[in-house]
Parts: C-alpha cells; sequence; structure tokens
C-alpha cells in the first residue's frame, strides 16, 4: 500500500491559484490513471485535473470553492490494496485552522488594523476574533491576494491593515480587482473612519459588494436563479464566472491605459482573389481551411518587427520590450463571451503554420479544451469585428499588452486607382482596421504608423506565393 499526493498543478506562468470548481470522484472511489478526479478554474480557463495514478481516492483536502495555491496537496490516492494509515493529520492546510480559535479576549474597537494577522505569527491572532473569517479562508489558509490586487494596493499606498479590511467577494472572501477598485473609489469619496468597522462583519463580508449600490433588503440577491423585477418588465441575470472575469478585465484596462484609436482603409483584393484560388487546393493538401486571419497575422508580423516599440508590456514607469512575438486572437465562443488563445513565436510560422495553429485553437476554444497556457503571455492581439458584419470596431487593449488591432468586414467599394492611362473607377475589395494603443507608450505618430505599414503589407500581398 501507497499515498500519492495530488497536488495542485501550476497551470501557467502567471496563475499562483485556482478555484475548485466539482470533485467528480469521491473519496473510497476507484481511479483509472489519467482519469479525471476534479475541475477547476483559474482566472484564464477551466480545466480538468487527471489522477497520475490509478487507485482508490483515499481522501479529499478541500472541498469545492476553495481558492487553492498552486503546490498544495489537494488530495491523496491510494495505490495498492490495503487501507490509508490516517494521512488526515499530516494535511498542514487543515490542521492550522484550529490555532486561530483560541481568541478568548473580545475583540475591541481596534479591530480592523489587528487584522494584519495574516502576515504575521498566529500569537498576534488573540484579540481580533471576528475579523478572522475576512482573512483566513474556510480551509485556514491566510487570505491569498493575486498580484494585481497587491499591485493596485502598492500603488494606492494601502497598508496591510487597511487592504485585510477591504471586503472580498470572490471565493472565500478572496478580494477581486473588482473589490479593491470599489474600496477605493469608496476610500477617495468618504475617507471617514466609520467605515473600517464595518469591514469585520464576519457574517455578510460577500454580501457586502453586492448591496453597496442597493440597499441591503435583498441579501438573497446572491441567489443563483434569475429574479424577476416586481413591474414584470425586467429580469436580473447573475453574470457567470468568465462574464465576471471579462468585465473585470476590460474596466481595469481602461483604467489603466489611456485609449487611442486610430483608423485606416486598405484594398485587400489582391488577397480575397488569391484566397478564392487556392482554398480548395490548400483544404485538399493540408485538411485545413485557409481563412483571412492567418492572412492578417502574416501583415501584423511583419509590422510588429518593424516597430518593436508596439510589442511591449508596461511596469509602473518601465517599458518591458518583449523579444517573443505572442499573437493574441479574440474568439467569440457559443456562450457569448470571448476567450483569446495566444499563438506563441508567431514570427516562427509561415502561412501554412499559422492558418493550422488558427484552426486549431479557434475549434478547442470552442469546445472548451484550452490549456491555461494557450490563453497566457500574449504580447498583440488581434479581433476580427468583420465575422459579425461590422465594418470597424475600437477594441479594448489586452492588458498588459499596449495595442489591439480590429479588421472590419471586407466589402465591394467603388474605388478610385492610379492607372498608365489615368485614375479610374473600379470595384475593389475594401477593409477598415482600428488600433487601439496605449498613449502612455505609444504616441500618435508610432501607433498611426505601425497601422499604416500593416496595410501596406496587406496591399502588397504577394499572389504568387505557393501553399
Amino acid at each position: 500500500m501507497s499515498l500519492v499526493d495530488l497536488i495542485m498543478p501550476k497551470m501557467g506562468e502567471s496563475i499562483m491559484e485556482a478555484t475548485i470548481l466539482k470533485w467528480t470522484k469521491k473519496p473510497g472511489d476507484q481511479i483509472d490513471m489519467d482519469e479525471t478526479v476534479l475541475e477547476i478554474a483559474t482566472d484564464k480557463v477551466d480545466s480538468e485535473i487527471p489522477s497520475p495514478v490509478a487507485g482508490k481516492l483515499a481522501e479529499i483536502l478541500f472541498k469545492e470553492g476553495d481558492v487553492v495555491e498552486i503546490g498544495k496537496i489537494i488530495a491523496r490516492i491510494e495505490t495498492e490494496a490495503g487501507k490509508a494509515i490516517a494521512p488526515a493529520p499530516t494535511p498542514t492546510p487543515e490542521s492550522k485552522p484550529t490555532p486561530p480559535a483560541p481568541p478568548q479576549p473580545a475583540a475591541p474597537v481596534a479591530a480592523p488594523p489587528a487584522v494584519e494577522v495574516p502576515h504575521v505569527p498566529e500569537p498576534e491572532v488573540t484579540a481580533p476574533a471576528p475579523p478572522m473569517p475576512a482573512v483566513a479562508s474556510s480551509n485556514g489558509a491566510t487570505r491569498f491576494y493575486s498580484p494585481l490586487v497587491k499591485s493596485i494596493a502598492a500603488k494606492e499606498n494601502l497598508s496591510a491593515a487597511e487592504l485585510a479590511s477591504v471586503p472580498g467577494t470572490g471565493s472565500n472572501g478572496r478580494v477581486t480587482k473588482k473589490d479593491i477598485v470599489q474600496y477605493l473609489s469608496t476610500r477617495s469619496a468618504a475617507p471617514t473612519a466609520p467605515a473600517l468597522p464595518t469591514a469585520p462583519s464576519p457574517a455578510q463580508p460577500a454580501q457586502a459588494a453586492s448591496t453597496t449600490s442597493t440597499p441591503a433588503p435583498a441579501p438573497t440577491a446572491k441567489s443563483e436563479t434569475p429574479a424577476v423585477s416586481v413591474s414584470g418588465g425586467e429580469e436580473i441575470v447573475q453574470m457567470d464566472r468568465m462574464r465576471k472575469m471579462i468585465a473585470d478585465h476590460m474596466v481595469m484596462s481602461k483604467r489603466t491605459s489611456p485609449h487611442v484609436t486610430s483608423f485606416i482603409e486598405a484594398d485587400v483584393t489582391d488577397i480575397v482573389n488569391w484566397r478564392n484560388s487556392v482554398k480548395a487546393d490548400f483544404q485538399k493538401k493540408h485538411g485545413e481551411k485557409i481563412t483571412y486571419t492567418p492572412i492578417f497575422m502574416q501583415a501584423v508580423i511583419k509590422a510588429l518587427q518593424d516597430f518593436p516599440g508596439v510589442n511591449v508590456s508596461v511596469k509602473e514607469d518601465k517599458i518591458i520590450m518583449k523579444k517573443n512575438l505572442n499573437l493574441g486572437m479574440a474568439t467569440a465562443l457559443p456562450s457569448g463571451n470571448l476567450i483569446v488563445p495566444v499563438i506563441k513565436n508567431a514570427d516562427y510560422l509561415n502561412l501554412v503554420g499559422l492558418a493550422k495553429m488558427v484552426n486549431d485553437l479557434a475549434r478547442r476554444a470552442r469546445k472548451g479544451a484550452l490549456k491555461p497556457d494557450e490563453v497566457s503571455g500574449g504580447t498583440f492581439t488581434i479581433t476580427n469585428v468583420g465575422t459579425f458584419g461590422n465594418v470597424m470596431g475600437t477594441p479594448i487593449i489586452n492588458q498588459p499588452q499596449v495595442a489591439i488591432l480590429a479588421v472590419g468586414a471586407i466589402r465591394k467599394k467603388p474605388a478610385v486607382l492610379e492607372t498608365p492611362q489615368g485614375d479610374v473607377i473600379a470595384i475593389r475589395h475594401m477593409m477598415f482596421l482600428s488600433l487601439s494603443y496605449d498613449h502612455r507608450v505609444v504616441d500618435g505618430m508610432m501607433g498611426g504608423s505601425f497601422l499604416r505599414r500593416i496595410g501596406d503589407y496587406l496591399e502588397d500581398f504577394d499572389v504568387d506565393q505557393k501553399i
């Protein structure tokens, strides 16, 4: 008999934690190797965690809804015949919740500052027993703050004690981007002391955020079922988890970057004619459809190589130049949500390679089969608003990038052409392109020139290239 620890895996460079959505197995169930044991959610995607061995699930250390840091043991699997030898005492995650219980002295009025307990040894927990639930998760782990939340707190000069007093609406009272942004707006509007005593109210940490804009009579507004208004003319629908993340990300981007959008119109007649002439042979030869997206990507890659100042990110007052060229492609999901798969080192791929990657990522995105690493690390994003019949758009930058390109619908239009015999009006395939960029680091000259360069590459498309 032996026990194998199942740990929370590292799901990507920037991912430090994951939420357990559902255990597909319960203690005592037999498990085959690579069989799914649980489903988790990160800030990027949902994933299934398979068993590394065959055996019996001996114990589960975290329950559904818990937020668990990567590297922590989440379950144990018994691999040989026999019974597990009381491994329960070993899980330190569960042995730590008990020590915080001995807070006998009632919390004084200065309870909020003492909430700093997550950053100091347990003895300091003696006074503030009530604030503890707001600082510790249900499994006893100290309150975890994402790098983004920490960054915002540092930028706004929030002390550790003040940050600990921010009510969290995330799982187990975790502070989300929305929570800290909302707190900061309230703090600047009404920096009065009475705001602090309300934070330690352990009875309704998650409820607090949902009632900030409306009176408290609806603590059950948190319920997952839609509620119909009294008049019957409205319906309240709770955002799903992905929609909440998209909303937070978009608001954060607009708060972070001063957006500027430039537009150009490009003649893509040669591209349309070339694609129409090769698409049947392309599919027959490569087993893939050739769409416009990889052709647009080729032009973007060349332009980014000409303008490396657009392939950057910003950290405080520093510009981080990206050596890798990782293209994100905004993809609409059947649910109506949006996800951005990333083609890593796109500049190393030819047109065929780009076409295969685009099709593969789009297919798996719609099936919910993307890996976390496949939706992170992008340095520039392309979104095709023409898919929905739109001629142009003003996209929001996908942080921490500094620019995003929107390509509109291709339409036949009369255009003036210069010929040796003089100017003529002809029917051409025209397309608008729009670039939103971060004016902190990309000025109008660079942004406009970069966008025009993309248009030039599209209009100079090589119609003689082989597939």
